[in-house]
């Protein structure tokens, strides 16, 4: 290790100690997130400036900040399964989801899938306007390299129906879902702890002894979990900190500045989606402000992360605490968002890629069929779209696949796919917790004190 690394990591310890100091000092935990947010922009700046992209320092450097910033991330990804189960379960022992669990999946399922439409259209709107085309995109070796890696992965996923997706989602061996082994590992729990709750509330029924002596044991875990949620999002600002150092260290500006132009697009359909979140919640009655304040730490490490799935316990956290979303639903809203209708892997990005890829093949992508059609594709393919990195690749090549279109030219955004990827997946996880508000509020259950409390602000 050389003395200049040595030096980085001092650096970043002492950063880490500043904002130990300040949550020592009850600066609130909104203030720490962005506090982290902003330094680790700065500090990765300064060391990008003084050694450049390539410098071995760095690169060294950033091996021992990811055992901060992944390790973050990993202990998030370790507590979503076990939240998820047992949080949907404990809503069927309290009795939270008995009476109408078909209409709130309905609802979520329905809010999601919509707005992922919506995104589709606000993608080629975006592109559109910006008069986006593959041809303006220069390819080099990496690029080409992605673009034989897209195809390979094409020829995998090419013989698979919709039925097939579907069936997917379903849990054959739930302990093989629970460590997360498939794409739709999150959605197959959600349904296996579907089934123990309808198993709970037969044998209710029949044996109230024993449902009470489970209902007993799985409040005493649910205890227990979410004590462990608290205890690691108590971590967020300095993984936070570490995530974004890198970032900003590692990322090739110049790149960056050649693709400047989608950059800019990409953003700008990803703000007006979010604007959408806020009038669909304003329509229902709700202060999109309020809600804006309430979830920019939970997008701010969505944001940073590049995960919504490790972004989860958050997410229902931020809901239950905060917005006065009920547990069971923001489970399920959470839970469902992770594989179906990601507002930016799967319903912005793709649509966007499929109109400047369009004009190769000598298809018009403002002729209204193809518009129609690929609206259409766009929201069918967003079933079991994985909620970790990779999953916008899965989702453009579903649908450039479903429209004919050559899967490999979306090889050529590879340089600037970290950059815009943060902004799909903070977007994908405000389209999941605005369906949980939406389906609590459309089905009477949303605790409007606790949402429209200024006071309640997610704590850990």
């Amino acid at each position: 290790m050389s003395f200049l690394t040595i030096v980085n990591i001092i650096i970043l310890l002492l950063l880490i100690i500043g904002l130990f100091y300040m949550q020592k000092k009850h600066v609130s935990f909104s203030k720490r997130v962005f506090a982290a947010l902003g330094i680790g922009i700065v500090f990765g700046l300064v060391l990008h400036l003084i050694y450049g992209t390539e410098s071995e320092v760095v690169s060294e450097s950033m091996d021992w900040f990811n055992i901060v910033g992944n390790g973050y991330v990993k202990f998030l990804q370790m507590i979503v399964m076990p939240l998820v189960f047992i949080s949907i379960v404990s809503a069927f022992t309290k009795m939270k989801l008995a009476n109408n669990i078909g209409k709130i999946s309905g609802l979520i399922l329905a809010i999601l899938v919509g707005t992922t439409a919506i995104s589709a259209a606000v993608g080629i709107a975006t592109a559109t306007g910006f008069k986006l085309e593959s041809v303006q995109i220069a390819g080099g070796d990496a690029e080409a390299a992605r673009g034989e890696m897209l195809d390979q992965k094409f020829s995998e996923i090419q013989d698979r129906t919709l039925p097939q997706q579907i069936v997917d989602l379903l849990p054959a061996n739930p302990f093989l879902d629970f460590t997360g082994a498939r794409p739709t590992s999150t959605i197959a729990v959600v349904i296996f702890a579907a089934f123990i709750g309808f198993a709970f509330l037969g044998v209710k029924r029949k044996e109230p002894e024993h449902a009470e002596m489970f209902a007993k044991i799985i409040d005493a875990f649910y205890s227990i979990i979410m004590r462990i949620v608290t205890i690691i999002l108590r971590l967020t600002p300095y993984g936070v900190l570490a995530i974004m150092t890198r970032v900003t260290a590692t990322s090739d500006y110049s790149a960056i500045w050649k693709l400047g132009k989608f950059v800019v697009a990409s953003y700008v359909a990803l703000l007006i989606v979010f604007a959408i979140h806020l009038l669909l919640l304003t329509l229902s009655g709700l202060n999109p402000i309020t809600y804006v304040k309430k979830v920019l730490p939970v997008l701010t490490f969505a944001f940073s992360s590049r995960t919504s799935a490790g972004t989860l316990p958050l997410n229902v956290k931020a809901q239950t605490k905060d917005l006065g979303v009920p547990e069971g639903i923001a489970n399920f809203a959470g839970s469902f968002g992770l594989s179906i209708g990601q507002n930016g892997c799967a319903g912005v990005y793709p649509a966007m890629l499929a109109v400047m890829i369009a004009p190769t093949v000598g298809i018009d992508p403002l002729s209204p069929s193809f518009i129609a059609t690929l609206i259409a594709v766009v929201a069918i393919s967003s079933f079991g779209v994985a909620g970790v990195g990779g999953g916008a690749t899965f989702a453009a090549i579903l649908v450039l696949s479903a429209m004919d279109l050559p899967v490999a030219l979306a090889g050529l955004l590879i340089s600037v796919e970290p950059l815009i990827d943060m902004g799909r997946t903070a977007l994908n996880v405000s389209g999941s917790m605005t369906a949980g508000v939406l389906t609590s509020k459309i089905t009477g259950e949303l605790d409007t004190n606790v949402y429209g409390n200024p006071t309640h602000e997610l704590e850990a």
